[in-house]
Parts: structure tokens; C-alpha cells; sequence
């Protein structure tokens, strides 16, 4: 099914099959990091509340990893949304009915009497 489009948007908007696939592959792997994140936090929290202290010190590298997960989901989402907003400018660009583009702005301009 390469090349399909989905036009789902209300508006008429065509995002090509590819798109939506990366979008979908971001999607999962932000799922399973935050999968990752919970075994972490229930984890981080057995051990804290253990007091233990060989189970306390092993916190510190669980928090690290937990951390690093989470700057892996923003940067995740940072991605999919530039690329969400480039597909969009590319749809748009081709659009000629004056639909909103992703910055706001009217996709023509308003010609005013002289």
C-alpha cells in the first residue's frame, strides 16, 4: 500500500502512507520507553522503601537510566513534531483553498481595494 494517503484531517489534508508509518514507529518507541520508565520507577521505589543501603546506592544508576529515558521521549517528540509540521507545510503548499497553515496564517492573501 506505498503511496496511499490518508485524508482524515477534516480539511482535505493528504499525509502520505510513509508519514504516518514513521509517525507510528515514533509512537511505539516512546511507549516502550515509558514501559521501561515504570519497571524503573517501581523499582526505584521497592528499593528506597527496602533502605537497604546496596539497594539505595543502586538507585542512583536506575534514576540516571530513568533520566536518560526521559530526555529520549522528549527528543522523540521534539522529532515527530517537526516533522509533523514540515508534512503539513508540504501538503499545504500545494493547497490553493486558503486553508490555515501550521503557523496560523491563511494559505492566501487578502487582496484590499485601492
Amino acid at each position: 500500500m506505498e503511496g496511499d494517503t490518508f485524508s482524515g484531517l477534516g480539511n482535505g489534508t493528504q499525509i502520505d502512507s510513509k508519514i504516518l508509518q514513521t509517525f507510528k514507529k515514533s509512537f511505539v518507541q516512546v511507549q516502550n520507553i515509558l514501559d521501561q520508565n515504570r519497571v524503573l520507577i517501581n523499582e526505584i521505589n521497592q528499593n528506597h522503601e527496602s533502605k537497604v543501603p546496596d539497594n539505595l546506592s543502586r538507585n542512583v544508576g536506575l534514576i540516571r537510566e530513568l533520566n536518560n529515558n526521559i530526555r529520549r521521549v522528549v527528543d522523540l517528540y521534539a522529532d515527530l513534531s517537526s516533522s509533523f509540521t514540515k508534512s503539513m507545510e508540504v501538503s499545504s503548499e500545494g493547497d490553493s483553498s486558503g486553508a490555515v497553515k501550521s503557523d496560523g496564517k491563511a494559505g492566501h492573501k487578502r487582496h484590499r481595494p485601492l
